[in-house]
């Protein structure tokens, strides 16, 4: 993870864009690349858009990515630790015998 994030950081750094990178604006940017990743599904299945459209979807979900780690190499967090810690809150708050095949919410369980 730390040597994706290095050269996440270089590429930015190379071309002088963190001018451009606060908080702010690293999350509008990471919005509209999963809004990008959304209007590929649009109007079709899931089947359809992953048939059609994978390529496009590897890139949208890289644009995600990119912006997401750039948001925790500037906050300094630490992007598996606190995927970690979601995850634990999660299964916290969606135990296996009461979320087990439901689509609930975990108020509803």
């Amino acid at each position: 993870m730390d040597e994706l994030i290095d050269k996440i950081v270089a590429f930015r750094d190379e071309r002088n864009w963190s001018q451009f990178h606060n908080p702010k604006d690293l999350a509008i940017s990471l919005n509209l690349e999963a809004s990008e990743l959304l209007e590929l599904f649009q109007w079709k299945s899931s089947e359809e858009a992953v048939d059609q459209k994978r390529d496009e979807i590897q890139d949208e979900l890289a644009d995600v990515m990119y912006y997401a780690l750039l948001m925790c190499h500037d906050l300094g967090i630490d992007p598996r630790q606190v995927l970690l810690n979601k995850l634990k809150k999660n299964a916290d708050k969606y135990p296996v015998h009461k979320a087990f095949g439901s689509n609930k919410k975990y108020t509803e369980l």
